[in-house]
C-alpha cells in the first residue's frame, strides 16, 4: 500500500525541511562527504559520480539551504546519464546518509511530484545546530499547515529585524561560497570537480578551452567549433591531461599550459576530420 503524502511543494515546506544553518555549512558538508566517498567506494568511476551528483544538489541548493526539488530526469540530463543510474546514485547517498528524500505533492492538483532532496548535516559539522533525536517516522510527512505557517511567520520576522542590519556571518558566508560561474557547463563542471575543490580552477580549465577555439570568421564571430563540440573536446581533453597527471608527468609550466597543448593538439586533429565536423 502506497503511504500518502501529506506535504505540499512549496516554499514554506522547502525551508522548513532545510536542515543546515548557512551555504557555508553547505559547503563544508559537501567537502566531507566527497572525502567519505573517495575512501569508502573503491571503484573510481562510481566515485566520481557520486561527486557529480552531489555537486549538482549542492548547486541547486542555495535559495532554501540544502534542498533542491529537482526531478530526476533533470538530473540525468545534467550528469549526461539514464534515469536508473540516477535511482541507484541516490539510493547510495541514502544509505551513506548524506542525502534524505521527501515525496511532494502539488497544492493544485494534489498529485505527486518530484521529492524534496534534504543533503544531510555531516558529523563533522553538527555543531552547527543542536541534536534533535529522531523518530522512526520522517519528520517532515508530520508537517502541519499550522507548523508551517508559524516557521514562515518567524522567518518574516527575522527578515524584518535584518533588514536594516547586515548579518556579519551571512556575508562572510556569500565571500567564501564555492560555486562555479553560470558560464561553465555542469558536464565539464562536474568532471573538473572530481579532481579539483575550487571553483576558480574549475572555471581556468573551461577558459581555456574558450580561447583554444579560435575565431575563423570575424565578420559573424564564427568559431571552429560549435558550443557542443567545444564541451565534447573539453571533457576528451581533461580526461587525457587527468591520465597524463596520474601517470606523473612532470607539467614544467603549470597544469594550464599542460591543458593548454592538449586541447590545442585534439582541436587541430578534429578541425580536419570531416566526420566529426559533419556529425556535430
Amino acid at each position: 500500500m502506497k503511504k500518502r503524502i501529506d506535504v505540499i511543494a512549496n516554499e514554506e515546506s522547502y525551508n522548513n525541511l532545510s536542515s543546515l544553518k548557512d551555504i557555508e555549512q553547505l559547503n563544508k558538508t559537501v567537502r566531507v562527504y566527497r572525502d567519505t566517498i573517495r575512501m569508502s567506494i573503491k571503484r573510481t568511476d562510481v566515485q566520481a559520480r557520486l561527486i557529480a551528483l552531489l555537486e549538482v544538489l549542492k548547486r541547486h541548493s542555495c535559495k532554501q539551504i540544502g534542498v533542491s526539488y529537482m526531478c530526476k530526469n533533470t538530473i540525468a540530463d545534467k550528469l549526461e546519464v539514464s534515469y536508473k543510474t540516477v535511482q541507484r546514485l541516490m539510493k547510495k547517498l541514502e544509505d551513506l546518509g548524506m542525502i534524505r528524500q521527501v515525496p511532494m505533492k502539488r497544492k493544485k492538483d494534489m498529485m505527486q511530484t518530484a521529492n524534496a532532496i534534504i543533503i544531510q548535516p555531516a558529523e563533522d559539522e553538527m555543531s552547527y545546530k543542536p541534536h534533535v533525536k529522531e523518530s522512526k517516522k520522517c519528520p517532515a510527512i508530520k508537517t502541519t499547515t499550522s507548523f508551517l505557517k508559524q516557521n514562515i511567520k518567524n522567518n518574516k520576522r527575522k527578515a524584518a529585524a535584518h533588514f536594516f542590519h547586515v548579518d556579519n556571518s551571512q556575508e562572510n558566508s556569500l565571500k567564501n561560497a564555492n560555486f562555479v560561474a553560470h558560464w561553465v557547463p555542469d558536464v565539464f563542471s562536474n568532471l573538473v570537480g572530481s579532481f579539483y575543490e575550487k571553483a576558480e580552477t574549475i572555471q581556468e580549465f573551461w577558459k581555456v578551452i574558450k580561447q583554444c577555439n579560435k575565431v575563423i570568421d570575424y565578420s559573424t564571430n564564427k568559431r571552429a567549433f560549435t558550443g557542443k563540440q567545444e564541451l565534447e573536446i573539453g571533457t576528451k581533453s581533461f580526461k587525457e591531461f587527468a591520465m597524463k597527471v596520474k601517470s606523473g608527468v612532470n607539467m614544467h609550466k603549470g597544469p594550464f599550459a599542460y591543458f593548454n597543448g592538449i586541447v590545442n593538439k585534439i582541436m587541430n586533429d578534429l578541425y580536419f576530420d570531416t566526420d566529426f565536423m559533419d556529425n556535430h
